[in-house]
């Protein structure tokens, strides 16, 4: 045996790389008893792979010095990788225009539920840095009751590619939807140029998403996600629209809708709905999609395809707008009548507050509250 031992090329001389390798991790290993196991399995990972190499292989494929210092022996096993590399694992291209039809039916695919409805949502990198909007709205599913598992249905939207590929770091569902502008990456101030183009690149989407069969809710990401909305949503509606201000009638097309919330099922009337409405942006440059739904939802042609809208209850699709007061029925809470990201971001954190302290009362201590929230501060709402 002891012969056979030493005739093994890899334990030939004293100078032997991988000899000295073994023997430095073992002696890290005697000195730090919480490291044991890992130095142990690197040990047994850099003999074996050695030993293979030096008994199977030609010594100028994988060419190794004759001696090696402490430090370089060290760095060779658990130095990190390169910088580039590094950068070069974890971002990632998004797909061309070309394949981006075949992408999106894709992720539509993966994200569905049975019943072929998907959760989209659009950010950008200001919305996906850490600790602003995006991780304030993934919190709320987190938090809410019974909500949690609609995360696996939701679609990220990214309109820059720092987004696209935070978006695929986080592991969600994630689509790249290329728009024109150069700001993309910022706030996105209310009106801009690139807020209006981004509004109406989403919608065009709409219609691909409903071309391709799959139903959807959109929701901006300031929405937080307190209950699964579903079940109250109206059956027989095609299309269905959360309010700044509800009148009180769910069928009056006289409400004033909010375009970062809406349900559509996917059937001839949607798509010839919404490319209408996207085709619309034509006739009426420099508007946004909302201010054009406002005009297009009292022409001819949305009673001729026989479109039914119905307009949601704040009572349930509350916003800063008009707040509900009974958090035993609210299902999302929306920082609409807001500008500004960082007052966005300030009062929709008291917004989780208010819903975590709901959480810990009694139904009687709820059932008397009957101002439930402690905001909205800096959105001021005229």
């Amino acid at each position: 045996m002891e012969k056979s031992w030493k005739k093994n090329k890899l334990w030939a001389t004293e100078s032997s790389p991988a000899k000295q390798i073994a023997a430095i991790l073992w002696s890290e290993t005697a000195r730090s008893t919480m490291r044991r196991n890992f130095k142990v399995a690197a040990t047994l990972l850099v003999l074996g792979c050695l030993g293979l190499y030096t008994t199977n292989s030609n010594d100028s494929l994988f060419p190794l010095p004759g001696t090696l210092s402490r430090k370089a022996a060290l760095d060779l096993i658990f130095s990190p990788p390169h910088a580039s590399q590094t950068t070069a694992q974890t971002t990632v291209a998004p797909p061309s225009s070309e394949n981006g039809k075949d992408e999106l039916s894709s992720i539509l695919r993966r994200a569905s539920t049975q019943s072929r409805t998907v959760i989209l949502t659009t950010i950008n990198e200001a919305w996906v840095a850490p600790n602003s909007t995006f991780d304030l709205f993934v919190k709320s599913f987190e938090i809410g009751n019974n909500t949690s598992w609609l995360l696996k249905h939701l679609v990220l939207i990214a309109v820059d590619e720092k987004a696209y590929n935070r978006c695929l770091a986080m592991q969600h569902h994630c689509y790249f939807l290329k728009v024109e502008g150069s700001d993309l990456a910022d706030e996105l101030k209310y009106m801009s140029s690139s807020y209006v183009e981004v509004m109406w690149r989403r919608t065009g989407l709409f219609h691909k998403v409903l071309e391709f069969g799959y139903n959807f809710i959109f929701t901006d990401a300031d929405i937080m996600w307190f209950r699964d909305p579903f079940q109250h949503f109206y059956a027989q509606a095609d299309i269905q629209f959360a309010c700044d201000q509800f009148n009180g009638d769910s069928s009056n097309v006289n409400n004033h809708i909010n375009a970062g919330f809406q349900y559509a099922v996917s059937n001839n009337r949607t798509l010839q709905f919404y490319k209408f409405w996207y085709e619309s942006r034509k006739k009426h440059l420099g508007k946004n999609e909302q201010d054009v739904f406002n005009i297009i939802k009292h022409d001819p042609f949305v009673k001729e395809i026989g479109l039914k809208m119905r307009f949601l209850d704040t009572e349930y699709f509350s916003g800063f707008c008009q707040p509900s007061k009974d958090l035993n029925k609210v299902c999302t809470m929306h920082a609409n009548c807001c500008i500004g990201l960082g007052n966005k971001i300030h009062d929709l954190n008291m917004v989780l507050e208010d819903w975590k302290r709901y959480m810990l009362q009694s139904p009687s201590q709820n059932a008397s509250n009957s101002s439930p929230w402690t905001g909205p501060h800096n959105c001021k709402v005229h």
